[in-house]
């Protein structure tokens, strides 16, 4: 895959479409699996297409599933963690470029996911599934230890294929990678125990 030029102004990762995010996880062949998209409570294509927040149920969601629902054009990965991989968390601080997220808050980590494990419920995750340095889709590296392009302390996380660029359980990146921020928390709440409102929460920010 040849590089193109880049714009020296930040990627506005908003306007990524699907072909964008998916196009260079698909030159990895074999490599990323599909991950189908939950359907239900999903608004209507022109609710879509303006920004409609997007409902969905996460009752069924076992430790260590991830499901992929679209908001605004964007893949959103909802991951449930175990109690180890949210231990595992502070450890790796040291190996991180921001690892309180404080960087570009306003863009990339509300303030109720600026916490170790950049979520509202220790055990979920919500994040954007766009690499923050071209666009790009990372893909699921969830088992632990050594790996092709891994270190071999890898304790789980996403790997970004098209320029290495690795993130923790928590979205974070590593140190020294291409992509410059970690993965962006998209606005979201709880409506309930098990069910989530992607694309509000209560703030006035979308």
């Amino acid at each position: 895959m040849s590089d193109v030029p880049v714009d020296p102004q930040r990627i506005d990762s908003s306007k990524r479409t699907w072909l964008i995010a998916s196009g260079c996880a698909g030159a990895v062949g074999g490599v990323a699996t599909a991950v189908p998209f939950v359907s239900t409570f999903q608004p209507s294509e022109k609710a879509k297409a303006a920004g409609a927040p997007v409902e969905v149920d996460i009752g069924a969601l076992q430790v260590g599933e991830k499901i992929t629902v679209e908001w605004r054009g964007k893949p959103v990965w909802i991951l449930k963690r175990s109690p180890e991989q949210i231990a595992e968390l502070p450890k790796l601080d040291p190996q991180l470029a921001d690892p309180q997220s404080q960087r570009n808050p306003t863009e990339f980590t509300p303030k109720y996911a600026q916490n170790e494990n950049r979520s509202i419920k220790p055990e979920v995750l919500v994040v954007v599934g766009i690499c923050t340095h071209l666009g790009c889709s990372p893909i699921d590296k969830f088992q632990s230890g050594a790996q092709p392009s891994l270190p071999d302390d890898w304790k789980g996380g996403f790997l970004c294929p098209c320029h290495g660029s690795t993130f923790d359980l928590a979205g974070r990146v590593f140190k020294n990678k291409p992509a410059p921020d970690n993965l962006p928390v998209p606005p979201h709440k709880y409506l309930s125990d098990t069910r989530l409102l992607i694309g509000d929460d209560g703030t006035g920010a979308a």
